[in-house]
């Protein structure tokens, strides 16, 4: 007799197959040199911008790992370093005009898998799973 999928497997199937879909939909719209790696990092950066410490803290990673892949996205014009203005020896990472066109790229996308879903599951249950999601993440984001 087969298991069913643990619960973290069932979460982590969708977003993979979003993922996917986002990446190769940017791709096509010209965001072909953006990595998940980077993304991780990316989707992290606050709108006033954020510390390159508190990027590699919230996405898991070594502030060395998170330093690389901050100059990667730095050099295809995703972010840029700016100045702190709370503390003029620090610099923020924040989103450059390309990340944020890239950033407008993906909504649709997002959107469009979205509708997909809710097509399949319908209303009252993607409402609900979204719902579900939402209180988890009350318990499992440090950084909500």
């Amino acid at each position: 007799m087969t298991e069913p999928l643990n619960v973290g497997l069932l979460l982590f199937l969708p977003y993979r197959a979003l993922e996917t879909r986002v990446f190769r939909e940017l791709a096509a719209a010209g965001f072909d040199d953006l990595t998940p790696a980077q993304a991780r990092v990316f989707q992290r950066i606050g709108p006033g911008g954020t510390r390159l410490t508190e990027l590699a803290e919230q996405a898991g990673i070594t502030k060395p790992t998170a330093a690389f892949l901050v100059d990667q996205l730095e050099r295809a014009g995703y972010v840029e370093r700016v100045p702190d203005p709370t503390d003029g020896r620090a610099r923020l990472v924040k989103v450059a005009d390309r990340g944020v066109r890239a950033v407008e790229a993906s909504r649709p996308i997002v959107a469009a898998v979205e509708a997909e879903w809710t097509a399949h599951l319908g209303d009252r249950r993607m409402t609900q799973l979204r719902r579900a999601l939402a209180d988890l993440r009350e318990i499992t984001d440090p950084w909500r």
